[in-house]
């Protein structure tokens, strides 16, 4: 095998600049043409947009209709991808990548493992399951030719009111967050030998508002971030991870000048690379997010991005644009060539490390053998039942017997919640129980919640099911799958569980804490009385 440094020396400057782009393809096919793939890239096919760039790197999405023939088809769209990359100029493999945290940001589902995400694995407490639970995950994207996961999410949500956070978070524990990234890297890169990466530094945390469609800024002091965001990333850090992501937020206290981490050398270099040490791959976050897009033509982001220290540019708006921005900058001596070779370097001998370079292929025959194994299965279900929270005992009291009780489930207007209502009712149903339509016939009302203050007709309508008579002996139960802060609104006769996941896991790991005499065995991961205080 040719060694990174021999790789580089042959290169092109242009084979150069592809190698540090990581774009979106679309199609289940590598040699299908897809009307995305023409518009995106110029040209039909996702097998010709790397050979024409030279990418260093795809990204899976389901909107990119990548997972939508199943795990063996998806298993064939690698591999194929990697024969693109490997008969093009360059002839480097790909970094074949996806974003599956589990939970909320997931994107290969069934019959691929659904564990809950992190903050249900933090209200477990238990790192060495959490470890297991990304080891699998991990080996599963490997089965189908995924060597690099943009997971675990480092930051410390301490913000009620993050809304793109959340539930992705661990908790709002620094220590105890730290602890289950590291636990998690070590899955993914000890265990399953593919490549993590953490997310998003410095800590997209304290934020309230969305980097996908504004730019958020974070208030907190040089002291606060050493002593709330930092932690994990020191841990992932000294675990190995090979990859940290950058964010697009303000944070005043370590970048003045307004500029978001992603293209500011002080957080990048200053703090990244040189003070924290971090020897591997920096990428951004997407170029797609209105957050480092505010300030800089898209053609100027890219080239600012790789100026401030990051290795790699993840999902340009336009990949052509970009790859010739950065070759552009080289030329004009705005990049020194030293500099973005040695960024092509990190980026080839990360490959080499994990495989990458010539990757061997994956094996459609055998993929199920790998996902979704009953044993996988039955761990992400305990860990869904032992996340389960007892928020606030009300008047209804744990456990129940439900036989004979005339129970109506229901919740907010989403389509996951539908799913979850009519998965409880039959549960309910085998158990016993009978099923009404009509929450005011009903002896027991279970309501599945999302983020009350998002939505407030969610609110009104538990505070008037709680004011109702009709609910007999039994009660009210409100079950939050988002984050759990603002369970404090409701009223106290309410009970209130937490779960923090709409996984199809959810609904028996909501009956058993109903009926389990041991009761509801998960600790809340973050501070509720932060909201409770806030309001």
């Amino acid at each position: 095998m040719t060694s990174p440094d021999r790789l580089l020396a042959s290169m092109t400057l242009a084979q150069k600049a592809g190698q540090l782009l990581v774009c979106e393809v679309y199609g289940t096919d590598p040699h299908t043409p897809h009307p995305k793939n023409l518009e995106h890239f110029g040209v039909p096919t996702a097998a010709q947009a790397i050979e024409d760039l030279n990418l260093g790197g795809v990204v899976y999405f389901r909107w990119t209709d990548s997972f939508d023939q199943g795990p063996q088809q998806l298993a064939r769209l690698s591999n194929g991808l990697q024969q693109a990359a490997l008969g093009s100029g360059a002839g480097v493999g790909l970094m074949v990548t996806t974003d599956q945290e589990q939970g909320p940001s997931s994107r290969f589902g069934p019959p691929a493992t659904q564990f809950p995400g992190a903050m249900a694995l933090g209200a477990t407490g238990d790192l060495d399951a959490a470890r297991r639970a990304s080891a699998i995950t991990g080996a599963e994207l490997a089965a189908v030719g995924i060597n690099l996961d943009f997971a675990p999410d480092a930051d410390v949500n301490v913000n009620p009111a993050n809304p793109v956070i959340g539930v992705r978070s661990f908790g709002s524990d620094p220590a105890r967050v730290a602890r289950f990234v590291a636990s998690q890297v070590d899955g993914y890169q000890r265990d399953a030998g593919i490549t993590a990466c953490v997310k998003h530094f410095p800590g997209h945390g304290d934020t309230a508002t969305d980097s996908h469609t504004g730019l958020p800024s974070i208030a907190h002091t040089g002291q606060q971030w050493e002593q709330t965001d930092l932690p994990p990333f020191r841990a992932a850090i000294d675990a190995g991870v090979d990859m940290v992501m950058s964010a697009h937020i303000r944070f005043p206290a370590l970048e003045p000048s307004g500029e978001p981490a992603t293209l500011s050398h002080r957080i990048l270099t200053g703090l990244l690379r040189e003070r924290l040490g971090f020897p591997g791959v920096i990428i951004t976050d997407s170029l797609e997010m209105a957050g480092v897009r505010q300030s800089h033509p898209d053609a100027e982001v890219p080239v600012l991005a790789l100026a401030a220290g990051a290795d790699m540019i993840l999902m340009p708006p336009d990949p052509r644009l970009a790859r010739d921005a950065i070759v552009a900058a080289v030329e004009s001596g705005r990049l020194s060539p030293g500099e973005l070779d040695a960024k092509v370097l990190r980026v080839l001998e990360l490959k080499a490390r994990r495989g990458m370079l010539q990757p061997a292929p994956a094996d459609p025959d055998v993929v199920l053998e790998t996902v979704g194994r009953p044993d996988s299965s039955a761990l992400a279900a305990d860990l869904t039942r032992r996340a389960v929270t007892l928020v606030h005992q009300g008047a209804l009291a744990l456990p129940i017997a439900p036989e004979g009780l005339k129970v109506h489930v229901g919740g907010w207007n989403q389509a996951e919640n539908l799913d979850l209502v009519s998965a409880l009712s039959d549960l309910l149903a085998a158990v016993g129980a009978v099923p009404v339509a009509d929450p005011d016939q009903a002896d027991l009302v279970i309501w599945f919640s999302h983020d009350l203050a998002a939505d407030p007709d969610q609110a009104r309508a538990l505070n008037g099911l709680a004011a109702s008579p009709g609910h007999g002996p039994a009660g009210l139960l409100a079950v939050s799958v988002g984050v759990p802060y603002d369970l404090w609104q409701l009223p106290g006769s309410i009970t209130q569980l937490a779960v923090y996941s709409c996984a199809v896991t959810v609904p028996a790991a909501v009956l058993g804490a109903l009926t389990d005499t041991r009761g509801p065995a998960g600790v809340c991961p973050v501070d509720l009385s932060v909201w409770h205080n806030r309001h």
